[in-house]
């Protein structure tokens, strides 16, 4: 991962007291277990945007060391909140949402944190943008203290770009989408396991509707030793690929993609092959793909958030 120190768009671009009517109300979902540590900050990120039109609801999983004091000192701002045992992340998170009505929808786990001004990047772009269905801004991560260490480039991504790419990587925390886009994709995640269903997700997503990146900060990952991804990192590949398997398994030209996958994979974990791969295959493919993908989503001084193909990372 790359940091940058290259300068963003400004996510101040939502007027200050804008009318409730002016903005899409957005669904986000905080879900938490035992978070004491960090859930304050969450919570804070979030009601600190002062979005206009927000509909946030949090959902402990029958914590017992202290979060659900800290999640009642911010209950008044809230559309709501719940704490009983679940069945893991993924259940909490279509508990959350089927309990909201915003008609745009994200959430944000009780260890990471959103960007000032984040929901009013979401909310201005769809608004702007009435035919996008799904959004990810610049990938970012936090330290342990909150703290962004890394800001990193955007990717542009097609179906098969996703399915094919061994190292995928769409980032949740930056990650919303319209409810519509939800509702055709199967209406919740997959609850049936404890990690990677945001990736199952995203493929399913890619069935009906095609991601734009959005060159501004909405939401960063906090890296600590607790996460998931770091604890089973080997079981989450294997389900990745098992995702990627069923989704090739059902498209057209899927064994060919497949095959190119895997030797892409295998290039990856070979040194004196790497970066040859990267330069005689992978490079000259993606320049062949760039006039087939989305369009980056970047903020204009003077004409607001516009469509651009520029290859300014």
């Amino acid at each position: 991962m790359r940091a940058t120190t290259e300068q963003l768009p400004s996510t101040e671009v939502g007027p200050a007291g804008a009318a409730e009517a002016e903005w899409p109300r957005i669904a986000l979902v905080t879900p938490v277990l035992n978070g004491v540590r960090y859930i304050g900050q969450t919570i804070r990120s979030v009601l600190a945007q002062g979005y206009p039109n927000l509909d946030y609801f949090v959902v402990d999983g029958g914590s017992t060391d202290g979060t659900v004091e800290i999640i009642r000192k911010y209950e008044n701002e809230m559309s709501g909140w719940i704490s009983e045992p679940d069945n893991g992340m993924y259940d909490a998170i279509n508990k959350g949402f089927a309990r909201t009505s915003g008609e745009i929808m994200g959430w944000i786990s009780g260890t990471d944190q959103l960007h000032v001004g984040g929901l009013s990047v979401v909310g201005s772009v769809f608004r702007t943008f009435p035919e996008v269905e799904w959004i990810t801004g610049r990938p970012t991560i936090f330290n342990d203290a909150g703290v962004t260490i890394q800001i990193l480039g955007l990717t542009r991504w097609s179906r098969e770009s996703f399915l094919t790419d061994g190292n995928a990587f769409i980032q949740q925390e930056s990650t919303f989408w319209r409810r519509s886009l939800w509702e055709k994709a199967g209406g919740s995640v997959d609850s049936s396991r404890r990690n990677a269903s945001d990736f199952e997700l995203w493929a399913r997503f890619f069935r009906h509707a095609r991601l734009y990146p959005v060159d501004a900060l909405i939401g960063g990952y906090r890296v600590h030793g607790d996460a998931l991804g770091v604890q089973q990192r080997e079981e989450f590949i294997g389900v990745c690929e098992k995702v990627v398997n069923g989704e090739l398994d059902s498209m057209r030209w899927g064994r060919a993609l497949g095959l190119f996958r895997a030797m892409g994979v295998r290039m990856g974990r070979m040194r004196g092959f790497r970066y040859a791969w990267a330069r005689l295959v992978e490079r000259p493919l993606s320049m062949w793909r760039a006039p087939h993908l989305p369009s980056v989503i970047r903020h204009d001084a003077e004409r607001g958030w516009v469509f651009s193909r520029s290859k300014r990372r």
